[in-house]
């Protein structure tokens, strides 16, 4: 047997060797990063691994990679896609992205108009994408793309891996409330997808962005920890700084480490759900608590430091590959939580999600239901 000391052993090496070892993500099938065992026993790994001084994957660097299309590829991808992109998806050797969202399909992702037309055993996708965080750094990306125009908008989609090295990919950076270009606008001309790449079946694209959008609704909700969280950092300051306490401060952040523990517990539970399959809709529940969450905790860290927030930590305003939002200052965090409330699926769209397909409340009326996509007034 090989021996891959951590502390002699280069990060990819090192991480390469866990991936064949099948501690990836133990509840992954055998050969492809995992044991096949229950996703409980992930938590083990990790903190024995820790333990080890074992470097860990880059989550900031690669996050929609390891949160969104690593379990989608396990859940629709064939063995061969398996093989070929598990590996150096968990080493960090390929970055992934997320092409899902366009400027006329948002909150509506069924309503995407970006092309794909099959010419021969080859894709050609045409059309352009927006909000895509990662963008300038991804070397792969997860797609979903309109395949037929004919039937209803959820049923002509179909779900792609796209290499972004192709000609036809030209990545924008768009500035945000931080001042940073962590995100982008992306413009496919004429791209060619193998059908080798297309995960799932012509058609079955919406089923497969859904087990997509609810593991990142996961990945984001997970968020709310209590001392690596953003609540952490402010009974930390709390803790060791006697001038912010007051009588007033005290509730307010009593309250707030409850609601965050409740989440936490909350998101344990659906983890404990997700050991036997993918997880549902209950994920938009978590995504919305944490957002809601990080947006008020960040407000109330200003108000303990009101002069952080005429502050800011990097005026150089640029995004290094690995994002460590938790390690940037107050009023970075209190601008960069505004976007949690959008990313991963509006708080709106999140609350529909939950009345209609948690709560079995009757859905909006759709005015586009039943009818075919090319006749949807746009």
């Amino acid at each position: 047997m090989v021996r891959h000391d951590p502390a002699t052993t280069d990060v990819a090496t090192f991480l390469g060797a866990r991936f064949d070892a099948g501690l990836a993500w133990v509840h992954f099938p055998v050969g492809v990063g995992g044991l096949g065992r229950s996703r409980d026993e992930q938590v083990e790994v990790e903190a024995l691994l820790a333990q080890a001084g074992a470097p860990a994957p880059d989550v900031g660097r690669n996050s929609i990679g390891l949160g969104m299309a690593a379990p989608t590829l396990v859940a629709f991808g064939t063995n061969e896609q398996k093989e070929r992109y598990l590996r150096a998806l968990f080493t960090g050797e390929e970055i992934w992205c997320q092409l899902f969202s366009e400027p006329g399909a948002g909150s509506d992702l069924a309503a995407v108009a970006t092309r794909a037309v099959l010419d021969g055993d080859t894709w050609v996708v045409d059309g352009q994408k927006v909000w895509t965080s990662g963008a300038h750094h991804a070397q792969r990306a997860i797609l979903v793309a309109r395949t037929d125009p004919d039937v209803v908008k959820h049923a002509g989609l179909s779900y792609f891996v796209v290499d972004m090295s192709d000609p036809g990919v030209e990545v924008r950076p768009l500035r945000q409330i931080t001042g940073e270009a962590e995100f982008n606008e992306v413009f496919l001309t004429g791209v060619r997808v193998p059908d080798a790449d297309r995960i799932g079946e012509v058609g079955a694209g919406w089923r497969v962005a859904t087990t997509t959008l609810n593991n990142e609704r996961v990945a984001i909700g997970a968020g709310a920890e209590r001392e690596a969280g953003q609540i952490g950092l402010v009974t930390r300051r709390w803790r060791d700084d006697p001038t912010v306490r007051s009588a007033a401060h005290h509730d307010r952040l009593m309250s707030w480490w409850v609601e965050t523990e409740v989440t936490r517990l909350a998101g344990e539970r659906l983890r404990q759900q997700m050991a036997v399959g993918q997880p549902g809709p209950e994920s938009a529940a978590m995504k919305l608590a944490f957002a809601r969450q990080a947006q008020q905790i960040t407000g109330f860290a200003l108000e303990l430091d009101p002069d952080a927030g005429l502050q800011y930590d990097d005026w150089t305003m640029v995004r290094s590959a690995s994002a460590s939002f938790l390690g940037r200052g107050p009023g970075f965090r209190y601008l960069r939580a505004k976007g949690n409330s959008i990313e991963g699926g509006t708080s709106e769209i999140m609350r529909n999600v939950v009345a209609e397909r948690v709560l079995g409340l009757p859905p909006d009326h759709r005015p586009d239901k039943g009818i075919p996509f090319k006749d949807v007034p746009r």
